[in-house]
């Protein structure tokens, strides 16, 4: 799902990695961390994403976890889904079936992409696919 302009755009929106000393600072700088609205005893149930980072490292992140996500296939022959990211479609399958609506699970997924990034950046190695 991230080919090589993409991840260009990530690694010169990232900057140095040793910038952030946890991953959750790296999600709040592309701004896909959750907004808490309470005051008082009111919770607030509908909470977006901050969007006070970085909306270029924002916008790559959505659109390869977008392309990750999807069927590899040119023509569907079965109802089976290929994804080009296995991982990811499998954590985005989960969130479907817990409820979530379609872009509260891509962004779920743009954080959890942005943990994978963070950790290979940090240990230098490259990614590889587990299932």
């Amino acid at each position: 799902g991230i080919g090589e302009k993409i991840a260009a755009t990530i690694i010169s929106e990232i900057g140095e990695i040793d910038r952030f000393s946890h991953p959750k600072k790296s999600v709040a700088f592309a701004g896909l961390d959750p907004s808490v609205f309470e005051s008082g005893r009111f919770k607030g149930t509908k909470n977006h994403i901050t969007k006070r980072g970085s909306a270029r490292l924002r916008r790559m992140l959505y659109t390869a976890v977008r392309c990750s996500i999807r069927d590899s296939r040119k023509k569907k022959t079965t109802d089976e889904t290929i994804a080009r990211n296995k991982r990811l479609r499998a954590f985005y399958d989960l969130k479907r079936e817990e409820g979530k609506p379609y872009r509260v699970a891509i962004i779920a997924c743009a954080n959890k992409l942005l943990h994978w990034i963070y950790a290979m950046l940090k240990t230098k190695t490259p990614f590889q696919e587990t299932i």
